[in-house]
C-alpha cells in the first residue's frame, strides 16, 4: 500500500544570518530556461491580450457596467457565469493532475507570485549586482551609491507595478480609452484599482516574496493529499550524496571516504524560498528545479554523474535498486488516471455547452399594471414586456410571433432591430379576437411568444411561455 510522501516543516536557511534577507543566486540550466519561458508566455498574454482587437472591439473585455463580457467575438451575459464555474473546475482538476504527476510545478513555473518575483529579482540583479554584491549592499551603510542603486531598483519596480495595475484595469475598462484618460481624466474606481493592484504587485513580488509561499499560500498545506509515493518531486539522493565533504575536481569520492555531495551549498543559494533541499521534501519547496540546475553544474565540473538532485519519487529514492519510472507508468497510475478522466470530462462538457450556447434569448414578462383590457369590437388585449438579448457582434432583425389559441394576433410591430451585443426591452400587445374571447371568457390561456432571426441563413429562435387572461 502506497503512502503520500512525508512533508517536513519549513526549515530556515542556515547559511544566512538573521539580519540578511534571502538573496537568491542566479543560475542557468534547463529548469531556469523553462521558468523564463513561462515568464515570457504568461506576461505576453497578460500584457498583450487587452490590446488585441476582434471585430473592432477589444478581444477580451469584462464590461461590468454594461453587464457584458466579450471573449474573442463571443458575447456573454451574467447568466453565462456557469461557464466560469466550468473553467474553475477545469483549472482545479488540472492542478490536481499536474500535482499528482510532478508536485508543485504550478508554483515553480506559472504562479503569478513566482512569475512576478522572478521579474522583480531580475531587475534587482541588473541594478544591484549578483548575490554577493546584494548581500554586501544590504550590510553597507546608507551612502549616495547605495541610495542610487536602491532608488533605481524601487523606481523600476514601481513603474512595472503601475503598468501591471493599468493592464488589469484594462480588462474591465476599454484599454484604449483608459490610455487616453491618463493621467488626469481617470475615474475614481479606475484610479483606485490601478493603485491597489500596483501596490499589491509591488509588495508581494518586491518584499514578501517567499513569505507568500511559506505562510500565506494554502496550496502548500494540502499538496501532500494530492501526491503519493510515486509522485515526482525535486529531491536529493541522500544515499549517493552522504556523507558530504569537499574534494578536488576529478578525484574519486569513495577513495576519500565521502560521497558525491561536496557541500558547496549552491543548491541553497539559488533557492528562491531559501530552503535546503538536502533536508528532504519541505512545505515551502515550490519545485522550481533551480537547485537541480546548480547541482548539475557542480557535478559537471567535478566530472561526476548528474542527478544528485533530480526529479524523483519517494519510492524511487527508497528502493534498494532505484529505477526511474517511465512516463507511461506515471500516466497510468490510478490517481493520475482518475484526475485525467475527470479533467477530460469537465473540459469536453464545458466546451460542448459553450459551443451550443444560445446567442438569441427571450424572456416575456407580463405587464402587471394592465392584466387584460377590452378594446373595440369586443377583442381582448394583454400587454407583455419582452426582454431580448443579442449575444452576437452583429445587428439582427428579429421576427416576433405568438401561439397558443386560435384568434391570437400581435397588435404590435412584428419585427424589431437589435444592436450588436445589446439587450432590448420592448412592449408587445397580444390581442384575442371577439368571438374566441367570448368562447373562452374567464379562462387563463397558456401562450408562447417567440422571436426568430429574420436572416435567411439563420434558423436561431428563442421562446418564452406566459399566459393570456380573458376576463369574464
Amino acid at each position: 500500500m502506497s503512502h503520500s510522501p512525508r512533508i517536513i516543516p519549513i526549515v530556515p536557511e542556515a547559511f544566512l544570518s538573521n539580519e540578511d534577507k534571502i538573496q537568491a543566486r542566479s543560475v542557468s540550466g534547463l529548469f531556469s530556461r523553462w521558468r523564463w519561458a513561462m515568464v515570457w508566455i504568461t506576461q505576453l498574454v497578460f500584457y498583450g491580450l487587452p490590446w488585441l482587437m476582434v471585430n473592432g472591439r477589444q478581444a477580451v473585455l469584462f464590461d461590468l457596467q454594461a453587464d457584458r463580457f466579450f471573449l474573442f467575438g463571443a458575447v456573454l451575459y451574467p447568466q453565462d457565469l456557469i461557464y466560469l464555474t466550468g473553467l474553475l473546475v477545469i483549472s482545479a482538476l488540472l492542478l490536481f493532475f499536474v500535482t499528482a504527476l510532478a508536485g508543485r510545478l504550478w508554483c515553480g513555473f506559472a504562479c503569478p507570485q513566482t512569475v512576478y518575483t522572478e521579474v522583480f529579482m531580475w531587475i534587482e540583479h541588473r541594478l544591484e549586482g549578483d548575490r554577493q554584491a546584494r548581500l554586501r549592499l544590504d550590510r553597507s551603510p546608507w551612502t549616495g551609491h547605495k541610495l542610487l542603486r536602491r532608488g533605481g531598483k524601487h523606481l523600476a519596480w514601481a513603474l512595472l507595478s503601475v503598468w501591471t495595475g493599468f493592464t488589469l484595469v484594462g480588462y474591465f475598462t476599454p484599454i484604449h480609452a483608459l490610455a487616453q484618460a491618463l493621467p488626469y481624466q481617470l475615474g475614481p474606481w479606475e484610479t483606485f484599482w490601478i493603485v491597489f493592484y500596483g501596490l499589491a504587485t509591488y509588495g508581494n513580488a518586491g518584499f514578501l516574496r517567499e513569505k507568500v509561499c511559506q505562510h500565506m499560500c494554502p496550496y502548500g498545506r494540502f499538496q501532500g493529499s494530492l501526491m503519493d509515493a510515486n509522485t515526482l518531486n525535486v529531491a536529493y539522493d541522500a544515499r549517493r550524496g552522504e556523507p558530504r565533504s569537499s574534494r578536488p575536481r576529478g578525484t574519486d569520492p569513495a577513495a576519500q571516504g565521502s560521497d558525491t555531495c561536496v557541500d558547496c551549498t549552491l543548491c541553497v543559494q539559488v533557492c528562491p524560498v531559501g530552503i535546503d533541499i538536502r533536508q528532504g521534501l519541505q512545505l515551502a519547496c515550490i519545485s522550481c528545479g533551480l537547485c537541480i540546475d546548480a547541482c548539475n553544474q557542480v557535478m559537471d565540473k567535478l566530472r561526476s554523474p548528474r542527478g544528485l538532485i533530480r526529479l524523483a519519487s519517494a519510492q524511487e529514492l527508497a528502493s534498494p535498486n532505484p529505477q526511474p519510472m517511465t512516463l507511461r507508468h506515471h500516466l497510468t497510475r490510478r490517481r493520475v488516471v482518475v484526475y485525467a478522466s475527470l479533467l477530460a470530462l469537465a473540459a469536453v462538457l464545458t466546451a460542448a455547452t459553450f459551443a451550443q450556447r444560445a446567442t438569441l434569448r427571450l424572456n416575456a414578462v407580463r405587464d402587471r399594471a394592465i392584466l387584460a383590457r377590452p378594446v373595440e369590437g369586443g377583442a381582448i388585449e394583454n400587454i407583455y414586456r419582452l426582454q431580448v438579448m443579442n449575444a452576437q457582434e452583429t445587428e439582427r432583425t428579429l421576427t416576433i410571433a405568438v401561439q397558443g389559441a386560435d384568434g391570437l394576433t400581435l397588435a404590435s410591430p412584428a419585427q424589431v432591430h437589435v444592436a450588436p451585443a445589446a439587450a432590448l426591452t420592448l412592449p408587445v400587445t397580444v390581442r384575442l379576437g371577439a368571438h374566441p374571447a367570448q368562447a373562452m371568457a374567464g379562462q387563463v390561456i397558456p401562450i408562447q411568444i417567440s422571436i426568430a432571426d429574420a436572416h435567411p441563413s439563420s434558423r436561431e429562435r428563442a421562446e418564452s411561455v406566459s399566459t393570456f387572461i380573458v376576463p369574464q
